[in-house]
């Protein structure tokens, strides 16, 4: 292909491999793509033209040798401005960060890239400390959606969905506290995973606890699963990292669709009737679902039958908003995103009783899952019920929600439970705009998360989705 853009990160190894272009041909045109993106949508926070070309040359210098130091030597990533990375500031779309130094520490995530030989374009666009459901803060801005720059790109990890959508980099690190890899997945058309908790090391802990987890988002599953194998191995400073992997994620996929024949799939369409799915979203979520009864599963439409646990993941979120904020001066405090500033004032008012009930909510949800799971290998429901909205508000201009966790029914349940969850491109609806349906498997189980997006990738889900690269 002409485009080195439009090559994912498994093809672009193997053209490494085979001598057919080098990481630097590559990185000069995702830089290229990163600057349009820039300029378009507003992805980035930094781009590092100068360390991504050095980078690039060690990578095909060691390419050359035959010595490639790890499995995505020389491909492109960009990670999100939550996660650090030595060399730079990580300001995580705050004022109240300060840019001095010293940045001398990699996130477990990022320095498992590094010492694979990953080439960093640059850091990627977050809300303030990625407390909602879009791209917007006041320290960098508005993140645009590359299939409609008006629209929004989701959160909080929008800037990488742009970026990886618009070609700049295959790869990209994001965070997922309360669907913030799977929202903006869905909204931009890429593929993006939320781990198990705990199979991707973090550090530092995020203050926001066992609801944030780290995960790979790209052009499709097998890349995920390639940086997977990267990105779990353990870290000492993770204290709930899961320990070493027994098995590859790349090798799970090698099945391919036969992985998905006999599987036990839940679809469950609207939770009982409980969410408003637009239905442009929930005919191509409908049409995913079909397609894996094509390969084989045994669909039968379920609901797993549990409340609304908003209430709960509000007591959970807003309290960990209220820690990051803790400390804060008063003129630190004028300087927030005012949405950041009403949740901390809320977080802070609720009581360590409050918290342990929404903790003994989410208890009894995990152990309904699992009883779920028994009975399912598999549960399938939109990533989104609708598509992505005007930029810049945290609701849909005209809807009565107030909070952006009124429109991602489907996402925060999973961060409670510490499920692995997927986002699949599965359609688009009339005007265009890309729909995402969700994978959401038992915990442990994300290599069959994985394997289950991969035969739908290679049974064509995905060429239902414009490309965004122009």
């Amino acid at each position: 292909m002409s485009d080195l853009t439009a090559l994912t990160a498994t093809q672009l190894v193997a053209g490494y491999e085979a001598g057919d272009f080098t990481p630097v041909e590559v990185t000069r045109a995702a830089l290229e793509r990163a600057a349009a993106a820039q300029e378009r949508l507003n992805a980035f926070t930094r781009i590092d033209r100068e360390t991504a070309l050095r980078q690039a040359e060690e990578a095909t210098g060691r390419w050359r040798r035959g010595e490639p130091a790890g499995p995505v030597d020389g491909v492109p990533v960009t990670v999100k401005d939550i996660l650090l990375q030595r060399g730079g500031p990580t300001l995580k779309g705050s004022w109240a960060v300060s840019a001095e130094g010293p940045w001398d520490e990699d996130a477990p995530s990022v320095a498992r890239l590094r010492e694979s030989g990953a080439v960093f374009l640059g850091k990627t666009t977050t809300p303030e400390f990625g407390w909602k459901g879009v791209t917007d803060s006041p320290r960098h801005g508005v993140t645009g959606n590359p299939h409609a720059p008006d629209r929004t790109a989701g959160g909080s990890s929008g800037g990488s969905a742009a970026a990886v959508a618009a070609g700049a980099g295959p790869l990209s690190l994001g965070t997922d506290g309360g669907g913030s890899v799977r929202i903006p997945a869905a909204f931009c058309g890429i593929f993006a995973l939320k781990p198990t908790y705990g199979r991707v090391p973090i550090y530092p802990a995020s203050a926001f606890g066992t609801l944030a987890h780290v995960g790979p988002m790209t052009r499709d599953a097998e890349d995920a699963a390639l940086l997977m194998d990267v990105i779990s191995a353990p870290d000492p400073r993770d204290w709930s990292h899961l320990g070493p992997v027994p098995h590859s994620f790349r090798g799970a996929l090698a099945a391919g669709a036969e992985g998905v024949r006999g599987l036990r799939v839940a679809y469950c369409p609207d939770f009982g009737g409980r969410v408003a799915v637009e239905p442009g979203v929930a005919a191509a979520v409908r049409e995913g679902v079909s397609l894996l009864e094509e390969l084989g599963a045994v669909v039968e439409e379920a609901d797993p039958g549990f409340a609304d646990p908003v209430e709960s993941f509000h007591t959970l979120w807003f309290s960990g908003a209220a820690r990051v904020t803790q400390d804060f001066t008063p003129e630190q405090r004028e300087s927030l995103d005012p949405g950041l500033r009403e949740i901390c004032e809320e977080g802070a008012a609720r009581s360590a009783l409050d918290y342990l009930a929404a903790v003994d909510e989410r208890m009894a949800l995990g152990k309904l899952m699992g009883a779920f799971h028994e009975r399912y290998d598999l549960l399938v429901t939109p990533a989104m019920p609708l598509t992505a909205f005007e930029a810049g508000v945290e609701v849909p201009r005209g809807s009565s929600l107030t909070r952006w966790t009124g429109w991602t029914p489907f996402s925060y349940p999973f961060n409670m439970t510490q499920q692995p969850a997927a986002s699949v491109p599965c359609g688009a609806d009339g005007a265009g705009l890309p729909v995402g349906l969700q994978l959401v498997g038992p915990r442990h189980a994300d290599a069959l998360v994985l394997s289950a997006a991969h035969a739908l990738y290679e049974a064509g889900i995905a060429a239902r989705v414009p490309s965004a690269l122009g």
